[in-house]
């Protein structure tokens, strides 16, 4: 029971962005186990389906109203969600591999990672009654990529 509500009390304490990186973490796993296991078959469908269906929950969520996020990062995670689920119906017919779908998931758990590190930056700054433009002047323009 207490690490239920432990459980609970950390998912509610995460930001939307460690949330989806926790996901990623856990899909990207499966699907380098199940590489390195060799799987085959309906065990093989299982890693590939949930890997497509955090995709097109992500796609979906991009075509949302109100979504915040910039048109064309919105426009790139749907074309790489269509792109997962064309891989992984040839990676089932045994005609590619899972790495391309590894290294996918790997760079946007790489940007999700860089993007908390950022936020956790900012939530000192919030307080102390500097404007958002000059915080954004004090960094190296790298930073905010």
């Amino acid at each position: 029971m207490s690490y239920q509500v432990y459980q609970k009390a950390q998912r509610s304490a995460e930001t939307p962005s460690q949330i989806e990186y926790r996901l990623f973490m856990q899909v990207t796993n499966a699907l380098m186990t199940a590489q390195e296991e060799n799987l085959k078959g309906a065990e093989l469908m299982g890693v590939l389906d949930w890997n497509r269906r955090m995709w097109s929950v992500f796609s979906s969520d991009c075509g949302a109203e109100g979504n915040a996020l910039p048109h064309g990062l919105r426009a790139g995670i749907v074309s790489l969600s269509i792109w997962v689920s064309k891989h992984s119906s040839a990676v089932m017919r045994g005609e590619e591999s899972l790495q391309d779908l590894i290294n996918i998931n790997k760079t946007i758990m790489e940007g999700l990672a860089d993007q908390a590190k950022l936020q956790q930056q900012a939530a000192p700054q919030e307080g102390s009654g500097e404007s958002e433009r000059e915080m954004q002047a004090q960094q190296p323009i790298n930073s905010l990529l």
